[in-house]
């Protein structure tokens, strides 16, 4: 066995390793790649890992996704880095789909899901706690603050799937006139492999022709999914809203119960918050047998992860360069504003088919409490709810 064979199978076990003890997010899960791959493996340097991060950070796609799979596309090239991206997706994607078969199959039985009641109002705080994070991260300014305000007031008045791209894109073109207020840097000529963009585009309108002519549900989940992970800056929690929006209020495939309870689910998972997406798409199918699900599951994984690979591979080759232009860097400060303003408006959104009581409102701004005055993992959080509620059920 060659020593390059053997040390591609030694980075898949540190992947797998990552993807079962990953809490936290993006930036636990940074920590976590800084020390397994840069301080025990040295696969790559210190600011090699944090220049490649900050770039999937301003790309559309799940940030630790892209960042993981792009270690592995430096170390081996693009085979490494998609048995890399199944590797970290694989556990978490697996529950969440064996969680949406669950809830199917209560349902079917008239089995009541009353113990999940406390899980919902603490992912509304789990939300409405990530918003204030990503925002007074990220906005600083106040075109941003104005941009996030008027964001927030739009993804919640005009609920429908295409809103939030068009909002994105506003946002990236006002600031992009702030570019003066950027550093000059010596540019040099870009050169551009256009062969994953091409990629990138071809899946996207070959899954919505085949879509369009057959009707198959799991071909159209790809395509939802494929298109939402095209658009979502951010991470997870940017992707929670856009969901919401077409899932349960626009097409109705979930009930807002089923939605939360999921997306509380997923916070106490290690690995990608993106693979709440598999358990969407296994719901998506449930008025069909258990094989469709698994399929509606793994259809809505993929849709949602690959756009984010494609775009790291197309622009790692000449990010270098891209970045050095002003307008680019500009742009990006409206394109924070307005995701930041969309995670707001999925708080509200999320808040509105909870219940009205006193205990909830306790759940959620206890929860919240506790994510900003205490350092107790978000996973602890979830799990105390769930067992509290089979205990009182």
């Amino acid at each position: 066995m060659s020593v390059r064979r053997v040390r591609y199978i030694i980075f898949l076990k540190d992947v797998l390793i990552l993807s079962l003890t990953s809490f936290g997010g993006p930036t636990a899960h940074l920590a976590l790649f800084l020390d397994m791959m840069v301080e025990k493996r040295g696969y790559l340097t210190e600011q090699d890992l944090i220049e490649l991060h900050a770039l999937c950070q301003i790309l559309p796609g799940p940030t630790s996704t892209q960042t993981i799979t792009a270690i592995g596309f430096k170390i081996g090239g693009p085979g490494l880095a998609y048995l890399t991206l199944l590797i970290w997706a694989l556990p978490a994607m697996t529950i969440m789909i064996s969680l949406g078969i669950m809830v199917n199959m209560f349902e079917e039985l008239n089995v009541s899901l009353e113990f999940l009641k406390y899980i919902q109002p603490i992912a509304v705080g789990i939300v409405a706690y990530s918003a204030y994070k990503i925002s007074s991260s990220v906005v600083s300014t106040r075109t941003g603050f104005f941009l996030m305000i008027i964001s927030t007031m739009a993804a919640y008045i005009f609920r429908t799937p295409w809103a939030f791209p068009i909002m994105l894109l506003i946002g990236g073109f006002v600031t992009a006139f702030k570019y003066k207020n950027q550093p000059v840097e010596e540019k040099t000529t870009i050169k551009i492999n256009w062969s994953n963009f091409i990629l990138w585009i071809s899946v996207l309108v070959f899954a919505a022709v085949l879509g369009g002519v057959t009707q198959y549900l799991p071909i159209r989940l790809f395509e939802n999914f494929y298109r939402n992970g095209s658009l979502i800056f951010g991470g997870g929690q940017v992707l929670v809203p856009l969901l919401y929006t077409e899932f349960v209020e626009f097409k109705e495939y979930l009930t807002s119960e089923q939605f939360l309870s999921g997306y509380g689910f997923v916070q106490a998972l290690p690995g990608p918050v993106f693979s709440f997406s598999a358990y969407v798409g296994t719901l998506s199918m449930r008025d069909t047998d258990t094989l469709q699900q698994i399929l509606g599951g793994l259809m809505a994984a993929a849709g949602v992860f690959l756009p984010g690979t494609f775009f790291i591979f197309f622009v790692s080759r000449f990010w270098e360069d891209l970045k050095k232009y002003r307008m680019i860097k500009a742009s990006l400060e409206g394109i924070n504003a307005v995701s930041s303003g969309m995670v707001i408006a999925a708080a509200f959104l999320l808040f509105e088919p909870i219940p009205p009581s006193t205990l909830n409102y306790i759940l959620i701004l206890g929860t919240m409490c506790l994510m900003f005055f205490t350092r107790i993992p978000t996973p602890f959080i979830i799990l105390t709810g769930l067992i509290t509620g089979i205990i009182l059920n």
